[in-house]
């Protein structure tokens, strides 16, 4: 007899979707959208809604993937040759490190602001707390700090936006296409609408998916209600971030820093023009945000890593040692705490932050390609397979993030060639 799916109000079926569109929102894309509203008012708010689409596409490929046979996006990827494991082995390894590193310190930063001290205690502290979080606790636990995570960011930065006061017209006008005229106005576009909650994590919801226990056909519905309103708050939540880039940072007239110092030079801004409250609460929404990502990340590309060991060590996805909290799970937590404190003593060296861009670069890509031939095949039953406007989009997907991989992963290399040459 088929089980149906619970008969649950669309509410309560937010989980994993929102937490791989809360993860992939750090920072840096923070800094970007805000730069991208103080450079050029709301002329490209119809990217960051394009970006939105493109990630519901690729997330509920993955998710469908999962739902509609119940393997891991990892025996997708192995079904298609040798290739995919050849390019995913050194990618999770290298790129878990510098991305802990740098996702430590980014945390850090409104730690220090709010209560002093040195960055790089408050990171160690920021990656203790995340690996006795997701190495003693349960997926259940998790999902539900995330989710209050997630609220607190959400909260803060929609509530700044709704005091910046904007012109509803002048936001509106952004829904029309239209490009800056102006130096790489183009690739900056194409990276606005890719940067939308964009990163290794969206191949991990087909495991969150899996903790859940949607992973059954009957869940398809769930899945895709899931996805689509993560997608919906974090294309808000984008969008309140680019009225604050233009209502606030550009009506103050100043340039905001690459990078995640850019959110603490906001966090001046706020204080000069609505005083030390707004400051202090824009400080703790960016600290939710920094410290979802941190989790989401010890947490789903864990389960990735170990689903990848329990293959390619031919016990296979349903191992024990390939589960959450199995030997693999738990090797990769440690692998992601403890060795990229190093680089916290070491100011994250040139290299090392390249290459963290290069690789991520290159994912998006990656997921994309694989995920066309996965879900046009018989690797997926024919009723779960893409229909013609997904293949379009998966394919308007594909096309930009190779563009966007080439030009980012050629600009990282000729910066690294740069700091050779000096």
């Amino acid at each position: 007899m088929t089980t149906q799916a619970p008969q649950t109000p669309r509410w309560k079926v937010i989980g994993p979707g929102l937490i791989v569109a809360a993860t992939g929102v750090g920072s840096a894309d923070m800094v970007a959208t805000l730069v991208a509203g103080s450079n050029y008012g709301y002329t490209l708010l119809w990217a960051v809604l394009l970006g939105v689409i493109l990630k519901i596409v690729l997330v509920e490929g993955a998710g469908r993937y999962t739902v509609a046979t119940g393997r891991t996006i990892f025996e997708g990827w192995r079904s298609l040759g040798r290739w995919p494991v050849w390019y995913f082995a050194p990618y999770i390894v290298i790129w878990g490190f510098v991305y802990a590193a740098s996702a430590m310190s980014s945390t850090a930063l409104p730690l220090v602001a709010l209560f002093g001290g040195q960055t790089w205690m408050w990171a160690v502290a920021t990656g203790l707390i995340a690996f006795v979080l997701v190495w003693f606790g349960r997926y259940k636990v998790f999902e539900k700090i995330s989710a209050a995570l997630v609220g607190l960011m959400f909260v803060t930065i929609v509530i700044l936006a709704i005091i910046a006061a904007p012109n509803v017209l002048q936001v509106l006008s952004g829904v029309v296409p239209l490009i800056p005229d102006a130096p790489n106005a183009v690739f900056y576009t194409l990276a606005l609408a890719g940067g939308v909650g964009g990163t290794i994590t969206l191949a991990a919801y087909g495991y969150w998916l899996r903790e859940k226990g949607w992973d059954k056909p009957q869940f398809l519905r769930v899945m895709r209600i899931d996805n689509t309103v993560a997608y919906v708050v974090t294309g808000i939540f984008v969008v309140s971030m680019l009225i604050v880039g233009v209502e606030v940072v550009q009506a103050a007239g100043v340039a905001l820093s690459a990078g995640d110092q850019g959110l603490l030079e906001l966090d001046t801004v706020l204080r000069e023009r609505y005083g030390d409250f707004i400051g202090v609460w824009f400080l703790v929404g960016f600290w939710a945000a920094g410290f979802s990502s941190v989790l989401g990340v010890w947490n789903g590309v864990s389960l990735m890593f170990a689903d990848f060991m329990g293959n390619v060590t031919g016990k296979g996805s349903d191992h024990p040692d390939a589960q959450a909290n199995g030997k693999w799970f738990k090797v990769y937590v440690l692998w992601l705490t403890f060795p990229p404190m190093l680089m916290l003593f070491l100011d994250q060296p040139i290299f090392l932050v390249l290459l963290y861009g290069f690789l991520g670069a290159l994912f998006m890509p990656f997921l994309a390609i694989t995920l066309l031939p996965i879900l046009n095949t018989d690797r997926v039953p024919r009723e779960y397979r893409n229909k013609w406007y997904l293949n379009v989009a998966l394919g308007i997907t594909t096309v930009l993030f190779i563009v966007l991989g080439v030009y980012q992963g050629w600009n990282a290399i000729a910066a690294f060639a740069g700091t050779l040459g000096g």
